[in-house]
């Protein structure tokens, strides 16, 4: 049976042979995770790993009750380089984490001007909200950073190192990090009020 480090790259292969070879296009519909388990002898959890991740990076798509489609092709090399990197090695965990971090460090530095009253609101009530984990409360305040960025490449290279991270206990900040963060925007937010 496949290594699961190589699940990921036989499925990534095998998309990009459908496009280039058999002419496949956006829409078109993939082979069941049980045919792609059968044609890489690999478990069909590997195979449904694999798939999710190569739906963070755009390429593909999962309808629920239909299957899963190719979406419309954009040429991420270096997003595809990333992902190729990060799931086929077994030492890089802290290396990922590291990227991570600096990664939230530029977003949150970056985006003053994108981020609003109503938006700094948002992220209070977030991070006020109990019934949320940790690892929930940090993936949905960042993701409201990135999103403001409007860098759609910066936001696919940060979900894959999320999502390939999201088990580590390190995945998150201390609470205070997040309030000491929303409290610099809130405070930024007052002079502009002042000034204009």
């Amino acid at each position: 049976m496949l290594e699961h480090r190589k699940v990921y790259q036989e499925v990534l292969d095998e998309i990009q042979r459908l496009m280039k070879v058999e002419g496949w296009r956006s829409g078109d519909k993939l082979p069941s995770e049980r045919a792609l388990a059968e044609q890489f002898n690999a478990a069909r959890s590997s195979i449904r790993e694999a798939l999710r991740a190569i739906e963070l990076l755009g390429i593909i798509e999962t309808r629920k009750g239909e299957g899963t489609f190719l979406r419309e092709y954009q040429s991420y090399h270096m997003v595809n380089l990333l992902a190729s990197f990060v799931l086929t090695e077994q030492h890089t965990a802290g290396e990922v984490q590291e990227v991570k971090t600096v990664l939230e460090q530029y977003v949150v530095c970056e985006n003053r001007p994108h981020i609003d009253a109503e938006t700094i609101k948002f992220l209070e009530d977030l991070l006020a909200d109990s019934e949320r984990s940790m690892a929930d409360k940090h993936h949905q305040f960042f993701s409201i950073f990135f999103i403001a960025s409007r860098n759609q490449l910066l936001f696919k290279i940060w979900r894959l190192l999320q999502d390939f991270s999201e088990d580590n206990e390190n995945n998150w900040y201390e609470i205070k990090v997040y309030y000491d963060i929303v409290n610099k925007y809130k405070h930024d937010q007052a002079i502009m009020d002042k000034t204009y």
